[in-house]
């Protein structure tokens, strides 16, 4: 793809990058955001880690990079939203304000090109531990950062073996009963949100993990992450939504970056349509 005019659709969706963290796949995102446009971005939380910076400092060139990608877009033309996130939640006190052309916002609606109307949120707001229990939701973020640590070295060893890239953290979400008991949880509180908000379905992220479905009259669109399983949610400009994954889409990888070839849950190759 390399020369090629980059794809161009009617809106993106992107959350949960952690910029700030070691963990933020910014140079794929880079990749990715070179070779894919929109007329309108909406940034849908957890785009910076405050919580992570606030332990300690740690801002790559990448980081920023990524930041200026999305600012060059704004002055293009694109319409960009922040919607704050928890772990960007500081970015809530300034709903309203403009910087750089990215207005910052709590939610919104976003209307497709087929007349839908979606709530755009990140999702935080209905995670009962992050609101109830702040301390438990600390703790489980260390315990992330020690899964994903984990995941470096399995990558890295899996490398070495010729073995594809898997991650351990998406693993453990499908597998362990009560992280699908927490999904299956967080799906049906958003849509019920939707409904109550008398629009068409929900956008949101938080707990990375992509999936377009729908609860009857309801579309539940979650945007995934660019941490584990770098996805982003798109709609065409006849308004149909898509998940778009890094690996799938693109055929070249960042020079110092692990390539990602997606599996499936039993750790098997899956070739990219």
């Amino acid at each position: 793809m390399s020369g090629a005019e980059p794809r161009t659709f009617r809106s993106m969706f992107i959350s949960d990058v952690h910029l700030g963290s070691k963990a933020a796949k910014a140079e794929f995102l880079i990749d990715f955001l070179r070779h894919h446009d929109a007329d309108i971005i909406y940034l849908v939380g957890d785009i910076v880690d405050g919580w992570r910076l606030r332990r300690s400092w740690h801002w790559p060139q990448s980081h920023n990079d990524v930041i200026q990608k999305l600012l060059r877009k704004a002055r293009k033309g694109a319409s960009i939203t922040y919607i704050a996130g928890n772990h960007d939640e500081f970015a809530r006190q300034f709903q309203g304000v403009h910087f750089g052309g990215i207005v910052v916002a709590d939610r919104a609606i976003h209307e497709t090109a087929d007349g839908k109307r979606l709530l755009v949120i990140h999702g935080d707001q209905f995670d009962t531990v992050v609101h109830n229990a702040r301390w438990l939701a600390y703790l489980g973020d260390y315990a992330y950062d020690a899964a994903m640590l984990l995941n470096r070295i399995i990558t890295r060893l899996r490398q070495v073996l010729g073995l594809p890239y898997w991650s351990f953290s998406s693993w453990a979400k499908v597998k362990v009963k009560k992280a699908v008991n927490f999904i299956g949880s967080f799906q049906t509180v958003l849509t019920e949100e939707a409904r109550r908000s008398h629009v068409d379905g929900v956008i949101c992220g938080h707990i990375h993990h992509a999936a377009i479905e729908s609860y009857e009259d309801v579309q539940y669109i979650n945007t995934g992450d660019w941490v584990e399983s770098c996805t982003t949610v798109v709609e065409h400009f006849d308004g149909r939504m898509e998940i778009l994954h890094w690996a799938h889409v693109l055929p070249e990888t960042p020079v110092g970056s692990e390539v990602l070839v997606p599996i499936d849950i039993k750790g098997r190759a899956v070739q990219a349509a």
